[in-house]
């Protein structure tokens, strides 16, 4: 379709970034209004782990941007730079910091939703990062740039029937996260009424007695996780790895979820790396209290700032719903050495204190986790082809290769 290109500048009320409140990262909260960084801003996705919060009086600073429903948001500087996504209406009110802008559509003549495809497009994606590159000292879009960036832009009905059609697989998508979400905390409650409550099936009848870590059931054993698992050390250059497999970095291992949903191509690998098999745990040793910790669905290579935990026979789940814990994520956080970019050891993981229950239990235990990690698994693999079949039409719809303008698609909807 023969669209005209606007210049951003034209059809938004506002094109601007925030700043951190006076105090820096020390001022931050657990709760108040939310502060929007890079961190949190992925293509179509948002993600609440790492999240900080301001008090009113720091919000107060930064009313100039304040999230409103329906804006747009853009990482603007940095590794993260021309990410974008829509501005999640349950966080609000929030505020974002200098490396994230705030872009607001004008309702008549721009579609939100329709905006984020347009900018996560390959073709526009690549406008924006060789803009970003251009710059003297750092990747970064600045206020000028973005309002000087031109998009093609179809009539406002057009606009929402494209934003339906992708919509919908995003919606399923995120219904498969939600549903991970759950099913994680699920096998994390199984593992914590069992070995951190000790209320397993038939506890009842099972006295109390002294141990090195003080009272565990009787039949119980008292050990360290250096026993149920080892460290793989395997390494591999990069000349050494095929094409067809697959890389896992830090950037790719989700924060406090279990399951991988994402990795990277081969052709990205430039030094050393660890190879990893199916059923291995990847544990992010740098800054360990971001909480990457994840199950591997497939055989690969990662990175070296990644633990590769191998579970002994028959302890596959317990490895994982241990390594998961928040207990074990705080045990690596205080024996991780370094100041700026701390890191944790194996040395010190093996010796996180465990118990460890009969045989027969143990089977049990697995056997009522299984299915469950399993089904994350599946999940994950069904994100995987929804992303697949959304990025193939994307670019083809907001361009008009695909021409929707004729189709009856409800957009009715569609909520900012």
């Amino acid at each position: 379709m023969d669209w005209p290109s606007v210049p951003l500048g034209h059809i938004t009320s506002k094109i601007g970034s925030g700043a951190t409140p006076r105090g820096g990262r020390n001022s931050y909260k657990t709760e108040g209004v939310a502060l929007i960084r890079s961190l949190n801003v992925y293509d179509l996705e948002f993600d609440t782990s790492g999240l900080a919060y301001i008090d009113e009086e720091q919000a107060a600073q930064l009313d100039n941007v304040a999230v409103q429903p329906g804006d747009v948001l853009l990482n603007i500087t940095g590794a993260s730079v021309a990410r974008c996504a829509l501005a999640p209406t349950a966080l609000l009110p929030a505020r974002v910091n200098q490396h994230v802008a705030i872009l607001r559509p004008l309702i008549e003549f721009l579609d939100s939703r329709f905006l984020v495809y347009s900018l996560v497009a390959p073709r526009n994606k690549a406008r924006l990062l060789a803009i970003a590159q251009g710059g003297a000292t750092r990747e970064a879009l600045t206020k000028r740039t973005l309002e000087e960036f031109d998009i093609p832009l179809p009539p406002l009905p057009v606009q929402r029937k494209i934003a339906a059609v992708l919509a919908a697989y995003d919606e399923l998508i995120e219904n498969n996260l939600r549903r991970i979400e759950i099913l994680e905390e699920m096998a994390q409650g199984v593992y914590r009424e069992w070995f951190v409550n000790f209320r397993y099936p038939g506890h009842e009848d099972v006295p109390l007695v002294d141990s090195p870590l003080g009272a565990i059931p009787e039949g119980w054993e008292a050990a360290r996780f250096g026993t149920i698992a080892v460290e793989v050390k395997e390494g591999v250059e990069p000349s050494a790895l095929l094409e067809d497999e697959r890389y896992v970095g830090l950037e790719h291992i989700p924060r406090e979820s279990f399951t991988l949903t994402d990795s990277g191509s081969i052709a990205d690998v430039k030094s050393r790396k660890w190879r990893f098999e199916a059923g291995d745990v990847l544990f992010g040793r740098l800054r360990p209290y971001f909480h990457k910790v994840a199950l591997a669905p497939f055989d690969g290579a990662c990175s070296t700032d990644a633990i590769v935990i191998r579970p002994e026979a028959g302890f596959e789940e317990l490895v994982l719903q241990v390594a998961f814990s928040k207990e074990f994520v705080a045990h690596a956080v205080a024996t991780s050495g370094g100041t700026d970019r701390p890191r944790a050891k194996w040395r010190d993981l093996a010796n996180f204190p465990i118990v460890l229950p009969p045989r027969q239990l143990r089977q049990a235990f697995s056997d009522a986790v299984r299915p469950i990690v399993n089904l994350t698994q599946v999940l994950a693999r069904q994100n995987a082809n929804l992303r697949s079949t959304r990025d193939l039409l994307l670019p083809k719809l907001v361009s008009g290769e695909i021409d929707v303008s004729d189709l009856d698609i409800d957009t009715d909807w569609l909520v900012a």
